[in-house]
């Protein structure tokens, strides 16, 4: 049992365990609250491959590439680490 002192001033003196129940369950809430979001973007993608803009590999390659530019990844070091990994293939 950790005793903490919060933000408020009281002491705080929960265990592990009711740490880890608050957290499950404020992913629960979390989860539950975004869902509508990713149902949203499956009829996104489901819409472009049914009236055939883009096929599943062209949809799973731009989310690669924007997740690659939000997260501003460095090209050449994503090249040369692949290259690593897969062997210089």
């Amino acid at each position: 049992m950790s005793s903490v002192i919060g933000l408020n001033g009281a002491k705080d003196n929960k265990t592990k365990e009711e740490r880890v129940r608050d957290f499950v369950k404020s992913l629960a809430a979390i989860e539950q609250a975004i869902e509508p979001f990713k149902e949203q973007l499956r009829d996104l993608k489901k819409n472009y491959v049914s009236n055939k803009w883009l096929d599943k590999k062209d949809l799973k390659l731009a989310l690669k590439a924007y997740r690659l530019i939000k997260d501003d990844t460095d090209i050449g070091e994503l090249e040369s680490m692949f290259n690593k990994v897969s062997g210089g293939k």
